[in-house]
């Protein structure tokens, strides 16, 4: 089970998930990819400086994708019937769980790359001064909307 539906209060229902994206694997895979390009270069012009530096590129790249392969895992970021959550780390568990009535406001901010395949960083306020960003998330533009919906109507009833 999820971080988010082991710490549910009595009552409480899970209304918006949010993911991490999967442009974090694309740096890996850039790496991958050069490098075994000059491995390839390197053995066919006979220089084997080339072919190690390549070797050492995939061997970066394998470090890359297995740290995004657990951010992916490891991030959560919900919107409940009662409180935002957000969670971050797998060993080092950093949450914030901010009641609707608590939550200042989201700001997104998302670079060209973001913009055009649907990625950005999320930054919850909370009133008194908290700020939590979390990066890579996945359709931030409709986590805020459905966020902000679901505080609107807490906040009415």
């Amino acid at each position: 089970m999820s971080y988010v539906e082991n710490n549910l209060m009595s009552g409480e229902k899970v209304i918006y998930k949010a993911s991490i994206h999967w442009f974090i694997f694309v740096p890996s895979i850039t790496l991958a990819i050069l490098g075994f390009l000059m491995i390839a270069g390197g053995r066919q012009s006979g220089n084997a400086g080339i072919g190690a530096i390549g070797g050492i590129l995939v061997l970066l790249s394998i470090i890359s994708f297995i740290k995004a392969c657990i951010a992916k895992i490891s991030t959560e970021l919900a919107v409940t019937s009662k409180r935002v959550i957000a969670k971050v780390g797998l060993i080092r568990r950093n949450t914030v769980e901010l009641n609707h009535s608590k939550v200042e406001s989201f700001n997104i901010d998302q670079s060209i790359f973001g913009r055009i395949f649907g990625y950005g960083t999320i930054l919850v306020s909370g009133t008194g001064g908290g700020k939590t960003p979390i990066s890579g998330i996945d359709s931030p533009l409709e986590f805020r909307r459905n966020a902000m919906e679901t505080i609107d109507q807490s906040q009415q009833a």
